[in-house]
């Protein structure tokens, strides 16, 4: 440790619970962050003033206003940019000495592994049950450790995974829930201090892994409610008839890969992800398309309404696109092909 890193984090290492030996662990080590939203933004930002010295940010999506109600890492400046290169930039100033990698695609089965595969842990800031259980099927089949985190309304729950010695996701959740059962943002709403309690707590729960602090042999969920200001611990436990830990069928890291169409989480939305990446010139579509409709676009997107339905396409520039408007995916299947697919 030099001595910049010495007089930045002095608050740390004196503090028994990371000290010299602590903070070196810390620099070493490589977090991925699932997600930059309310969580995964201030988890992102909390790992890289604490000195983490590898960070990757993985997010599909782009900043729209109705995120700077919580998400603290951007500002109305940023809006239609990718979240995850804008909060890599930003975390950037706060701690220049961090090396961060922004990832601006969905995380599916065609590429969790190539992503995941080989961090020192993952912390969750997703919004959705299908991408959590992805990566469970990935953490748990490259040993890697993972924190759980989710927010919504004024309560949120966190829990640390560590694949071989604590339960994993699937023994506390066998199974992702019907549709409708479970809350979103964008029906139940969100406090931003739910989201940034939580996001607190599991990067919290990650520095104990990361320093070897943790205690995982009797595992806890935690539950907080900021509204109520109660918090509550519930023991989970390992089932030994897990399909994941216990018996390695990683169903959802072994779905069938290939174009992928899905509706995003608690919005009027549908993501096209084709099973090839292709390099889109955006610049040289939307010439083509403005003689059609409606079309924004810079280095990294191209916002396009469909004058004919109404609906509108964001798309990015590895090809994957996201139809707003509908939440049928035969429909966002023919905006799609018709204005981008070859």
């Amino acid at each position: 440790m030099n001595a910049k890193q010495a007089a930045r984090y002095s608050r740390q290492l004196i503090l028994p619970e990371v000290g010299t030996e602590g903070q070196s662990a810390l620099l070493n080590s490589s977090v991925s962050v699932v997600g930059c939203g309310a969580t995964g933004s201030m988890i992102l930002n909390l790992l890289a003033r604490a000195g983490v010295g590898e960070l990757t940010i993985i997010d599909r999506d782009f900043i729209e206003l109705t995120n700077l109600q919580r998400q603290v890492l951007f500002d109305e400046g940023d809006l239609e940019q990718p979240k995850a290169l804008v909060a890599a930039d930003k975390v950037r100033r706060a701690n220049s000495d961090v090396v961060i990698h922004a990832v601006v695609k969905d995380l599916n089965p065609n590429n969790a592994e190539a992503i995941l595969g080989q961090q020192d842990l993952i912390v969750d800031g997703t919004d959705n049950m299908e991408t959590r259980f992805l990566v469970n099927d990935v953490c748990a089949k490259h040993e890697v450790r993972w924190v759980y985190c989710g927010a919504v309304g004024t309560h949120g729950m966190v829990m640390p995974i560590v694949p071989h010695i604590t339960p994993c996701f699937r023994c506390f959740l066998p199974d992702i829930p019907p549709q409708g059962v479970l809350q979103t943002c964008d029906i139940a709403g969100v406090l931003n201090t739910t989201t940034a309690i939580m996001a607190s707590i599991a990067t919290t729960e990650a520095l104990r892994i990361l320093l070897g602090k943790s205690a995982p042999d009797d595992t806890q969920l935690i539950i907080y409610d900021a509204w109520e200001q109660t918090l509550q611990k519930m023991s989970v436990y390992k089932n030994p008839s897990c399909p994941c830990c216990a018996h390695s069928n990683f169903e959802f890291l072994d779905a069938k890969k290939g174009d992928m169409v899905t509706t995003l989480c608690g919005r009027d939305a549908v993501q096209v992800t084709p099973a090839r990446e292709s390099a889109i010139k955006l610049n040289e579509l939307a010439g083509n398309l403005d003689r059609v409709g409606s079309v924004k676009h810079n280095e990294y997107t191209l916002l396009f309404k469909d004058p004919h339905t109404g609906y509108e396409m964001t798309l990015f520039r590895d090809g994957r696109a996201i139809i707003r408007g509908t939440r049928d995916l035969e429909a966002a299947k023919s905006i799609y092909a018709r204005y981008v697919a070859k």
